[in-house]
């Protein structure tokens, strides 16, 4: 596996420097982050960010993300033009040494928390979840203020886009993945990059959108819509453990020849619907990450990694879920996961 750390680009709190001193690192997750959902990546802004990534002695090999528009996942009438935009952003991080690319599928909203900083006994504090209290907030209305997407809408645009996505439910989502799917997989076969899509987080349906990369059974059908290696998946433990019905050893066994990427972090289920996000060994939360990791391994596995959702402690702040200290403390048990597993397994 290679180990990796996203960035935020000049504007996040860790540097890239910082990045490069934890043991292993290989290399940054990225993107380009001033060009809207749909417009084109221009080269010299690629060109730019793996320059940078490697003045500091870092690789630049996974993107994530390229956003996909909501006109494709809703299929409207520009969708065509949005994909063929897709595309080309897909040749351009080829041609620039681009092997992964994440993306995800979820209506509006990408990740959903209740809580920003909830407080843990040891007195860190991270990102939680309570389906009863996010029920209560209206997002049309601006109740809710998550990083990713509320400054991407007025409240009359997500309104609007709220509406339009009453017509839509699962199979027409489906519908409009697959036509996505059928068009870009064969491009990024051709720029020899690996499509790596994010499961939902959470799980499950929000606000009564429709999410379909949610479970084992969905995922089996994702998979057979294009039978193409290209055609991947990032596995991220927290988003799809978040449901005590997700089986994650025996999917990171399943699928351990078709993921690209994986998200390695713990969460602790503390009740219906309800988390919050901790350390990540496994004794800190749900979540077997031994097993997910020596599954993984022992069927193959050669992708990329990243500590995925960090606590804020020692006094941090920055971005949340994203700061330095808890995700290189993550990065070091991941090292020291994969190691003893690895090195087990070629003793025998």
């Amino acid at each position: 596996m290679k180990l990796t750390f996203r960035w935020y680009g000049d504007s996040d709190p860790v540097s890239l420097e910082q990045i490069a001193q934890i043991p292993q690192m290989s290399g940054i997750v990225s993107a380009v982050y001033d060009v809207k959902p749909g417009g084109v990546w221009s080269e010299e802004s690629i060109a730019a960010l793996k320059a940078k990534a490697q003045a500091a002695g870092l690789e630049f090999e996974v993107v994530e993300s390229v956003p996909v528009p909501e006109e494709i996942k809703y299929g409207g009438e520009n969708a065509p033009e949005l994909i063929a935009n897709y595309c080309e952003n897909v040749r351009r991080l080829g041609k620039a040494g681009v092997k992964c690319i994440c993306y995800n599928f979820m209506p509006v909203f990408d990740w959903l928390r209740s809580e920003l900083e909830h407080r843990n006994p040891d007195g860190s504090n991270s990102l939680a979840y309570d389906e009863a209290t996010l029920m209560t907030m209206n997002p049309a209305a601006g109740d809710l203020s998550l990083p990713g997407w509320d400054e991407s809408y007025t409240k009359e645009g997500l309104q609007k886009l709220l509406d339009i996505y009453k017509s839509v439910d699962e199979e027409k989502l489906w519908e409009n993945l697959e036509i996505f799917l059928k068009a870009v997989i064969p491009v990024a076969e051709e720029a020899g990059v690996n499509m790596a899509i994010h499961p939902d987080d959470p799980p499950w349906g929000i606000f009564g959108l429709p999410r379909i990369m949610t479970c084992e059974e969905n995922y089996d059908r994702f998979l057979s819509i294009v039978d193409s290696k290209a055609n991947g998946l990032t596995f991220c433990t927290g988003s799809l453990g978040a449901s005590a019905d997700n089986d994650l050893v025996k999917m990171a066994a399943k699928y351990a020849d078709r993921i690209h990427f994986l998200h390695l972090r713990n969460i602790l289920r503390t009740g219906e619907r309800q988390f919050c996000e901790v350390g990540h060994p496994t004794d800190c939360g749900s979540i077997d990450m031994y097993g997910i990791a020596k599954a993984l391994v022992d069927n193959g596995f050669d992708g990329y990694v990243r500590p995925d959702h960090g606590r804020m402690i020692w006094g941090e702040t920055g971005r949340y879920g994203y700061g330095l200290f808890d995700r290189a403390l993550g990065a070091t048990y991941i090292v020291g996961l994969f190691e003893g597993i690895e090195k087990t397994k070629n003793a025998k």
